[in-house]
């Protein structure tokens, strides 16, 4: 038996989507920036794609850039603001908050030396404080970052109120939001979230690897990061990932055409996992809210006293995969910084596992994960006893 719970870290391609990719692969493997039929019938696959990933987020489809990743749109969206600034110095600063991806976080880790980093403390629950926001923007900030979604616990920001905070201050300052982890699992209208910039990525919501989107508001200039030619309107110059933007159309329509079904049953899937295992388990702290005021596919949980690698590995061996929190950290040493800034008491923070669900994930598999991770946690504390 297989059951896949790290659906955050990357999901498992849907056969629809496989299909797709395979046929772009043995019969439209024409370059679309070539003149002949080849290239003219990838390009309006490409072009339907794009509009299928704009739809997602009632966005125009010339405002959809495809690229390498959500890495990618993150650092082409942060760099491509700041780039636009000739004044960039100590006097101008940047604010974002300390549970970013490190996508994001890392980036403006870079700038420390060069500009006002401001970082916006969170609650518990992983909120940031607007009023702190209020604080912190003044006639000299350039930009303001905030994750829609965290990775880790699955906190959504109200990025309306944030968004109004921010203008209010100052109308000049760029918005980006990474929302890597809600693009698809909750619902964006960039009619009403007046954001510059919002990253997301196809490998999130059951498409390929290799390929995600950046949204840029008609209006918003980014300089490019790259250079090449003109692909992408020159955003992200080089030859498109053809396959791989034809299956992230494919896996946005089927988000499209099944997303009240498909997001009621992972927050059911959420809640049940959540409730149980806070009644099954002594000492455990669940850190992401069981409500729909989090996103449904997120739960992160934390055993008093234990390592949270330990239970993984032991998970594993029942093949049953959770992970101990991002995939982009988990292979290097961690500082907890996202758990650390919630506020989690130390002798929970490393005991910490993150269960993440998808499309392929159903009820029937609970009994089975349940018993296991009450077990793993059981056996664990009597040896460290």
């Amino acid at each position: 038996m297989e059951i896949y719970l790290d659906n955050s870290a990357t999901t498992k391609v849907r056969p629809e989507v496989m299909r797709e990719i395979i046929d772009t692969y043995e019969n439209n493997y024409g370059n679309p920036s070539s003149a002949h039929r080849k290239g003219l019938q990838i390009e309006k696959k490409i072009d339907y794609s794009r509009k299928a990933a704009a739809r997602l987020i009632n966005a125009r489809a010339e405002e959809i850039y495809f690229t390498g990743g959500g890495t990618e749109s993150n650092n082409i969206a942060v760099l491509g603001h700041l780039s636009l600034f000739n004044d960039i110095g100590e006097k101008k600063n940047i604010v974002t908050t300390r549970i970013e991806h490190p996508s994001i976080y890392n980036v403006f880790k870079h700038f420390e030396d060069k500009l006002d980093i401001r970082y916006l403390n969170t609650d518990g629950n992983g909120y940031i404080d607007v009023s702190q926001l209020n604080q912190l923007v003044d006639k000299n900030t350039l930009l303001v970052s905030v994750i829609y979604v965290n990775n880790e616990v699955g906190t959504v920001q109200d990025l309306n109120d944030i968004i109004k905070t921010v203008k209010e201050k100052n109308k000049k300052t760029k918005i980006h939001v990474d929302a890597i982890q809600a693009y698809g699992k909750i619902k964006i209208d960039t009619a009403k979230i007046m954001a510059d910039t919002i990253s997301f990525s196809s490998h999130k919501i059951h498409g390929p690897k290799g390929v995600g989107g950046l949204y840029i508001r008609t209006g918003c200039k980014l300089n490019p990061i790259l250079w090449g030619g003109n692909q992408e309107k020159g955003i992200r110059p080089g030859t498109e990932n053809t396959p791989g933007i034809v299956g992230f159309g494919k896996a946005c329509e089927l988000v499209y055409n099944n997303y009240t079904d498909d997001t009621e049953k992972l927050y059911e899937l959420k809640r049940i996992y959540g409730s149980r295992l806070e009644q099954e388990i002594k000492d455990i702290k669940i850190n992401s809210d069981l409500t729909k005021k989090s996103a449904p596919h997120i739960l992160n949980v934390s055993f008093k006293n234990i390592k949270g690698e330990v239970p993984v590995h032991y998970l594993e061996d029942k093949g049953i995969y959770v992970s101990t929190g991002s995939a982009c950290s988990s292979k290097v040493k961690s500082d907890n910084r996202i758990l650390k800034a919630i506020g989690l008491d130390e002798e929970y923070i490393e005991g910490t596992i993150r269960i993440s669900f998808g499309y392929f994930n159903n009820l029937e598999e609970i009994d089975y994960v349940i018993e296991n991770i009450k077990q793993s946690v059981n056996n664990i504390r009597k040896i460290m006893m």
